[in-house]
């Protein structure tokens, strides 16, 4: 390990990139999330903050005695994503600013190649890559806004009903050109610094989910594009393959509720009350839908089980955030 890669530079030379990394709890994930930044460095230079949000794994120790010239910010109690992804860019001093995940790991040539390109392209405010799994499989990686419809769509597999409703997630596509889109995800988000002077960063309800979604929108609305580029990778092995439908367990289901509030707050953020009641009714039919098929004719008591759950914890989401006009914490 050669610590003085990962050194940081004096207040008075610039940093070309900032990389602000958000630690729960994956200190086991922390040296190869290091090892593969410094790969990438090549001639940059790098400031790299770590937010570490009240982990019970001993990442704090971790990181002060392997990598001690990392700027940290210790949390004593855990922000969420989104406050601790603010707290450290209220720090950054790069031309630009790059949020990774612990549990993203950059290929070789990731970092020269989309600051480059954000280099080249000056009306480009957040950019992301292309996005695989440990096996290799493409995850989804260049998305569009979520309605309450195209929600119900995707979760009911109706996407028939309505061929002309654009999907969160379209995959049809061989994600090999570089496009425009509505938002990238947040464990690669590479931003201008002139998007956080001038746009701000992440709403700081969300506690976790739906940040980037909220912000992404809020670039484009300010008249920034949102670019997906697709000649480098990153190994991401979060997300699609943290899925399982097994029976659900009391993380999973705080999980599940946290993801529920934060898209019950964007819906009433963007589309008001109505949007919020339209996506309870829906979410409420499709899950009603799933339980008594799962229950009924299929005997799968499991999914049955999760899909009244969700109803609940929905139901329950509503009316703790006052239909969605406040988060929970």
């Amino acid at each position: 390990m050669n610590e003085q890669q990962l050194e940081n530079i004096g207040a008075d030379e610039r940093p070309d990139l900032t990389v602000v990394v958000v630690s729960y709890n994956t200190k086991l994930l922390l040296d190869r999330m290091f090892d593969a930044l410094i790969a990438a460095r090549g001639n940059l230079r790098i400031q790299t903050i770590v937010v570490d949000n009240a982990s019970r794994d001993g990442s704090v120790e971790f990181l002060r005695a392997n990598y001690p010239d990392v700027e940290l910010i210790e949390n004593s109690v855990n922000v969420g994503f989104g406050r601790a992804n603010n707290q450290a860019i209220a720090q950054a001093r790069g031309r630009y600013i790059l949020l990774l995940n612990t549990d993203a790991f950059v290929a070789s040539d990731t970092l020269l190649k989309t600051i480059e390109f954000m280099e080249a392209n000056p009306r480009c405010g957040v950019l992301g890559v292309k996005l695989v799994g440990p096996d290799g499989s493409l995850q989804p990686s260049c998305r569009y806004f979520p309605t309450p419809w195209s929600v119900f769509l995707n979760s009911t597999g109706l996407m028939r009903l309505s061929p002309w409703t654009r999907l969160v997630d379209d995959m049809s596509w061989d994600h090999n050109s570089v496009r425009t889109c509505d938002w990238v995800p947040g464990c690669y988000y590479l931003i201008r610094r002139e998007i956080v002077e001038r746009v701000g960063m992440f709403d700081p309800r969300y506690f976790l989910y739906f940040e980037e979604v909220d912000h992404c929108r809020r670039v484009r609305q300010a008249g920034w594009d949102i670019i997906y580029y697709p000649f480098t990778q990153v190994v991401h092995i979060g997300g699609e393959s943290a899925k399982s439908e097994g029976p659900l367990k009391e993380i999973s289901r705080q999980i599940s509720l946290l993801q529920i509030e934060s898209e019950l707050l964007y819906f009433r953020k963007y589309f008001g009350m109505s949007g919020v009641l339209a996506s309870v009714l829906l979410t409420t039919f499709a899950n009603t839908a799933t339980a008594v098929r799962q229950g009924l004719l299929r005997r799968n008591l499991n999914r049955s089980r999760a899909a009244l759950l969700n109803i609940r914890l929905t139901v329950g989401s509503l009316v703790a955030t006052r239909f969605a006009s406040r988060p929970t914490r």
